[in-house]
C-alpha cells in the first residue's frame, strides 16, 4: 500500500514537462498497490537568483486526475530545462486521515516548502512527536502520521550545531526519534539537486540508469562506528520521547557529521551523467533500467553531485558490508495487460504457464524427483523438526490451508497454519525445533514480516515462500523457495495462489522423497503436477460458461461457497475474491458445519456454489447437497466431467477435468476466480484497483 517513485537526472537535460511524465508513469506502474489520492514535489520558478523553490501538487483520486492538473498550473514552464533535477511522486493510501489533498503527500516541513518527505508505512510515535513539536511552535497542516517528519527534520535542521551540516546527517538523526515502519525519500531546498532515502521495515529500490559503464557491481557502506571514524558522543537518553520529550538539541549536537559522497557509486569517472530512480517496487523502474539496489532496514542512500552513497548508523557483527548492484530479469511486457481488458483478467488466463515456471528444474518427471535448490542445504534440519508452522495472511494463508493435509500425510509431521496477524496477538509459543514457514507474495506483508521475527527470536528455522525477489521476507529468512510465478498488478492474488499451492506440494514430496511406504502417493502427485498446466487450459477454456452464470449472479447482495476436505481452502479463497472486487458479501463454509448454522441461510433467493469432486469427501459433500437442495437451495456446483447424480442435483454445473485430489483445488479455484472477474466487470468496479484495499500490505 502506498507507492513511491522518484526520479533525479544528473547532467541529463530534462524538461520539466519530461520530467512530470516520468514522475506520473511511475506512479502509475504503483497503481496496482491500491491507493486514493497522489501527488509530487518538484522544483519550481527560479526565486532569488537561486532555482531552489519548490512546487507541490497533490490531488484527490486517481493518478489521471494528478496528470491533468499538471497541465493546468500555468506558471510552471513545462519547457524549461533542467541540467540536474530532483523531483518525488507518491500514491497515498489512507490510514491517517480521510482521503484528501492536504493529507496526500509529499508532505512539507512549512509554507516555504524547505523539506517534503515521501512515506511508505506508518509512525506509532506520530502522536508523541506532534505534540512535541506543536510545543516548540511547528503548525501542522494534515491529520496524517507522516507530516511529523518533515517537521521534525526542520527542527533538527534550524538547531543544528554548525552551518554545513549534510542532508543524510539530518535524516540519520530524524529516523533515530521514529518508530514504526517506513520506507522514506527526503527533497529539500536547502540541498538542491541532492536526495535521500532510507527504510525500516517498508521496502524501497533504487535504480541507476547511465550511458557510462558502472564502475562497480558492489556499493561498500559507510557507519558510524566503523574502525577509525571518530567516536560518538551522544546522550544516552537520546531516543527519548517516548512520552512526549525528546530533550532540547539533543538531536542536534555531539554528532558526527558526515560528507555524503565520501564513498559512492558514479558513472566512470567523476562528474559523468547519470540517471536514478527510487520506487517501491520493481514495476516502476523496470522500464527505465534493469540495474537495481535493494536497500536493507536502516540503511540511508545519499546522492549528492550525481554519486550515490550509502550509510548506517552501526555495523552488527556479521554484516555484509557492501550492497550488490542486481540486474533484474523482468521484462516490461510481463507487467503490461496486452489484449486483457484487466490485469487480474491477464494472470488468471497465465496460470499454466506460471504453473509450469514454478515447476521448471525443480520437478525432474523421467526420476520422479524433486529439489528445491534454496531449501537442499537445510533438509535434514526440516527433517528433524517436531512441527511445521504455516503463516500468512489472506490468500497465502489460503495457500497454507489448500496443502496442509497433504503436508502432513507426506512428511508425517503435525502442520499448523496461521494467520500473521492472530499468530501475534498470541503470542503462540515457538520452539528451535520448530520449521516455519512465511507465505506472502509481495514478501513485505507486515503482519507476516513480524511473525517472522518473532519466530527468529525464538530460535525457529524460518523458511520464505514469496515471488518478489529481494524482498524483506526473502532476505530476512534463512532459506526459502521462490514460487517464480511472475509480476502479479492485480490487487486480488490469482496465479501468485497456484504457484503457492504448487511450492507446498513440491516440498511435500521433497521431503518424501526417502520413504518407501509413500512411492506410490508420490508418484500419483508427480504425475498430476506433469499434466497439471494442460488442465489448467481445459478449465479457462469455460470462460464463456461462467460468465453467463455471472450474468445471472450479479445483481445479487450474497453468495455462499461450501466445500470440504482438500476443497475447504477453495471455499475460502473463491469467497475472498468476490468480496475483494465485487464487494459482495461470500463466506466460504466448511460443508460439515453446514447444519450448525450456515444451513439457517439457505432458501431459493440465496445463491449457493458448492465444490463437489470426486474424492475421500465426495459422499459427504453429496449429502451436504441434498441439505441445500432440500431447503429449496439451487446450488450451482464445481464437479467432476462425467457425474450425472451430481448434475440432476444441480441448478447449474462447471464440470472440470479430474486429477489426483491434493492438486484438484488448483483446477476448481479457476472458475470461482473467473466468476469474480466477471461479476466486478458486471458491476462496473475496478478490477485490478479494489476500494480500501492494496496488493502489498506494508502496514498493520
Amino acid at each position: 500500500m502506498c507507492g513511491i517513485f522518484a526520479y533525479l537526472n544528473y547532467r541529463v537535460p530534462r524538461t520539466r514537462k519530461e520530467i512530470f511524465e516520468t514522475l506520473v508513469k511511475g506512479l502509475q506502474r504503483l497503481e496496482y498497490r491500491g491507493y486514493d489520492s497522489a501527488g509530487i514535489a518538484v522544483d519550481g520558478p527560479q526565486k532569488d537568483d537561486n532555482n531552489n523553490n519548490m512546487c507541490l501538487i497533490k490531488k484527490k483520486g486517481k493518478v489521471k486526475a494528478l496528470d491533468e492538473e499538471l497541465c493546468k498550473k500555468d506558471f510552471l514552464d513545462l519547457e524549461e530545462v533542467f541540467e540536474t533535477h530532483f523531483g518525488i511522486a507518491h500514491t497515498r493510501w489512507a490510514t491517517h486521515g480521510e482521503p484528501s489533498p492536504v493529507n496526500s503527500h509529499p508532505h512539507r516541513s512549512d509554507k516555504n516548502n524547505e523539506f517534503v518527505v515521501i512515506h511508505n508505512g506508518i509512525i506509532t510515535n506520530y502522536k508523541e512527536l506532534r505534540k512535541y513539536l506543536t510545543s516548540k511552535g511547528y503548525e501542522f497542516e494534515s491529520e496524517t502520521d507522516t507530516e511529523v517528519i518533515p517537521k521534525l527534520i526542520k527542527y533538527v535542521y534550524d538547531n543544528r550545531e554548525c552551518e554545513n551540516v549534510s542532508f543524510s546527517t539530518l535524516v540519520e538523526r530524524v529516523i533515530q526519534q521514529l518508530e514504526g515502519a517506513f520506507a522514506l525519500v527526503f527533497k529539500s531546498t536547502h540541498f538542491p539537486g541532492q536526495a535521500v532515502a532510507t527504510r525500516r521495515g517498508s521496502p524501497l529500490l533504487i535504480g541507476v540508469r547511465s550511458q557510462f559503464e558502472l564502475s562497480t557491481e558492489e556499493i561498500p557502506i559507510q557507519y558510524n562506528n566503523a574502525p577509525g571514524s571518530t567516536p560518538q558522543t551522544t546522550p544516552s537518553n537520546d531516543n527519548a520521547g517516548v512520552a512526549g520529550h525528546l530533550p532540547d538539541g539533543v538531536q542536534v549536537r555531539n554528532r558526527q557529521n558526515r560528507k555524503d559522497s565520501a564513498v559512492a557509486l558514479h558513472s566512470v569517472g567523476d562528474g559523468k551523467a547519470a540517471e536514478y530512480y527510487f520506487a517501491s517496487d520493481a514495476s516502476a523502474i523496470i522500464e527505465h533500467t534493469n540495474k537495481v539496489i535493494y536497500l536493507e532496514d536502516n540503511d540511508i542512500a545519499a546522492l549528492s553531485e550525481g554519486r550515490l552513497s550509502l550509510h548506517r548508523l552501526n555495523r552488527v557483527a556479521g554484516e555484509e558490508p557492501m550492497r550488490a548492484i542486481q540486474t533484474l530479469q523482468m521484462e516490461l511486457q510481463q507487467i503490461m495487460k496486452g489484449n486483457f481488458k484487466a490485469f487480474m483478467q491477464k494472470e488468471i488466463f497465465e496460470q499454466p504457464e506460471s504453473v509450469f515456471n514454478t515447476m521448471r528444474g525443480r520437478i525432474c518427471f523421467d526420476t520422479n524427483t524433486v529439489i528445491l535448490g534454496g531449501l537442499k542445504d537445510h533438509l535434514k534440519e526440516i527433517k528433524r523438526c517436531r512441527r511445521l508452522i504455516m503463516i500468512g495472511c489472506g490468500t497465502s494463508f489460503h495457500a497454507g490451508v489448500a496443502t496442509r493435509q497433504i503436508l502432513e500425510e507426506l512428511t508425517e509431521l503435525p502442520v499448523m497454519v496461521e494467520l500473521a496477524s492472530d499468530f501475534l496477538d498470541r503470542n503462540t509459543p515457538v520452539f528451535r525445533d520448530d520449521v516455519c514457514f512465511f507465505i506472502s507474495q509481495s514478501g513485505e506483508t507486515a503482519d507476516t514480516l513480524m511473525a517472522l521475527r518473532y519466530c527468529k527470536e525464538h530460535g525457529a528455522l524460518t523458511v520464505g515462500v514469496t515471488n518478489t525477489v529481494g524482498s524483506s521476507i526473502c532476505r530476512e529468512t534463512a532459506c526459502g523457495v521462490h514460487i517464480n510465478a511472475g509480476p502479479e498488478i492485480g490487487v486480488a492474488s490469482t496465479k501468485a495462489y497456484t504457484s503457492q499451492f504448487v511450492s507446498l506440494v513440491m516440498f511435500a514430496l521433497m521431503m518424501s522423497e526417502d520413504r518407501l511406504s509413500l512411492q506410490k502417493r508420490r508418484l500419483e502427485i508427480i504425475n498430476g503436477l506433469q499434466v497439471l498446466p494442460g488442465l489448467i487450459k481445459e478449465v479457462l477454456a469455460l470462460d464463456e460458461k461462467i460468465k453467463s452464470i455471472a450474468d445471472e449472479l450479479y445483481q445479487q447482495r450474497s453468495l455462499l461457497v461450501m466445500g470440504r476436505g482438500f476443497n475447504y481452502a477453495t471455499c475460502l479463497e473463491g469467497a475472498l475474491k468476490i468480496k475483494e472486487i465485487t464487494y459482495m458479501h461470500s463466506e466460504g463454509i466448511l460443508a460439515g458445519e453446514l447444519k450448525h448454522g450456515p444451513l439457517a441461510l439457505v432458501d431459493k433467493l440465496m445463491p449457493v456454489i458448492m465444490v463437489i469432486m470426486r474424492d475421500a469427501c465426495y459422499t459427504k459433500c453429496h449429502n451436504a447437497l441434498h441439505q441445500v437442495t432440500a431447503r429449496q437451495g439451487r446450488p450451482i456446483i464445481i464437479c467432476c466431467r462425467n457425474d450425472p447424480e451430481i448434475a440432476q442435483n444441480a441448478y447449474r454445473t462447471i464440470e472440470l477435468p479430474q486429477t489426483v485430489d491434493c492438486l484438484q483445488g488448483i483446477l476448481s479455484v479457476v472458475p470461482l476466480q473467473l466468476l469474480s472477474f466477471h461479476l466486478a466487470v458486471l458491476r462496473g468496479y475496478d478490477v485490478d484497483c479494489p476500494r480500501n484495499l492494496a496488493k502489498s500490505v506494508t502496514v498493520e
